[in-house]
């Protein structure tokens, strides 16, 4: 039996293969020829999207995800103005003259130490801090049963208090569960209300960074305030020095502000940062001596201002050189939201020829699928 031109057209056109010419019989009563199509048309699926274009968190990123941000990004432009304008004065208007008179080694050190200010806080504001990514529907629906029916009881009962013990160096230590992410936070973790994100070892949301400070980020926030503290030292001393030296001679202080103005404002903007920098790194530097975050040490989690009978600080290795060592010279761990990958698809529609419904036979059509 002869094909139908129509057939013959439309199976060209989709690029069938291996078409059984047994199964082009007569129709058998009770079966039905479908109606022809039209031309083939292939259903493309849409591109595949990357994580961080449907992340849930309130984050911005840039790069084809490669650079995250806080969506509230703070004070971070006056961070980076302040230090950008001071440290520039001082390049241009103090070096010369301390060079000339004292040693050319002032902007050598104070290249380092503004290039060691930049990097760890770009690092610090750009990366991811520790976000932990949020349950699937079906995890999410897996802890609610969970925690609905604890013993595999269908009672209605439904205890108040949604959280978890774990053993910790001999303590017990409470998770609590997150009603956003759908989890139960890991020890030491919180959620961000700024970001939206479950942070693991969650210090703090930094304003003037413009991102929170967590275990991935803490070691290059904690180089930003220290090398920023020695920066605004070193620039506020070599001011003074540069000032000193103007007015010796009987000329004073006037003539010394008058012959250079651009120092009296560095001098300004660092006699009015260095005590705050300086305390906040001193601050920090108790904190990784004691192996403590910002927000355990506000709640008292371990000083017994919560409440807890049990003060120890189960994380502490009551040695401040390994706690140190713990906090700012372990290995990195990893990125754990992907915010690179590829979402993968559901339902995805396979682009393929346009089925013909043919009458049934012992064979079947072989036909090629493709997907696009």
């Amino acid at each position: 039996m002869t094909v139908p031109l129509h057939y013959q057209e439309t199976m060209k056109s989709c690029e069938y293969q291996q078409i059984d010419p047994h199964a082009l019989s007569t129709p058998t009563p009770g079966h039905t020829i479908a109606p022809s199509p039209g031309p083939c048309q292939e259903k493309k699926p849409s591109r595949l999207k990357r994580k961080w274009e449907v992340f849930p968190g309130k984050n911005r990123f840039y790069c084809d995800g490669r650079i995250m941000v806080a969506r509230q990004s703070g004070v971070l432009p006056l961070t980076m103005g302040l230090i950008l304008v001071t440290s520039g004065l001082f390049f241009v208007f103090d070096c010369p003259f301390l060079v000339e008179h004292l040693t050319g080694c002032i902007p050598v050190i104070g290249g380092v130490l503004f290039v060691f200010v930049v990097i760890s806080l770009f690092q610090t504001s750009f990366s991811d801090p520790g976000i932990l990514p949020r349950a699937t529907p079906e995890e999410a629906a897996d802890i609610e049963k969970q925690i609905d029916n604890p013993n595999g009881c269908t009672s209605s009962y439904r205890p108040p208090p949604r959280t978890k013990e774990v053993v910790i160096n001999q303590q017990v230590v409470k998770l609590k569960y997150c009603f956003t992410c759908k989890i139960f936070r890991p020890p030491r973790t919180s959620h961000c209300s700024l970001c939206d994100n479950c942070v693991e070892r969650f210090d703090h949301h930094c304003p003037w960074v413009g991102n929170c400070v967590g275990k991935r980020n803490y070691r290059f926030f904690y180089m930003f305030i220290v090398s920023l503290s020695f920066l605004t030292a070193f620039i506020f001393g070599c001011v003074t020095t540069h000032l000193a030296l103007r007015s010796q001679g009987g000329h004073g202080l006037v003539f010394a502000l008058q012959a250079s103005p651009a120092s009296a404002i560095e001098l300004v903007v660092c006699f009015f940062s260095v005590w705050s920098i300086l305390g906040l790194s001193g601050f920090h530097t108790y904190l990784v001596s004691a192996n403590l975050t910002t927000n355990e040490d506000i709640k008292g989690s371990w000083s017994g201002k919560s409440g807890n009978e049990e003060t120890g600080n189960p994380y502490s290795h009551n040695n401040i050189l390994k706690n140190c060592c713990s906090v700012l010279c372990g290995p990195m761990p990893p990125s754990l939201i992907d915010r690179r990958g590829f979402v993968p698809l559901e339902n995805v529609v396979h682009a393929g020829p346009t089925e013909i419904g043919f009458p049934a036979a012992k064979n079947d059509i072989n036909m090629s699928h493709s997907t696009a």
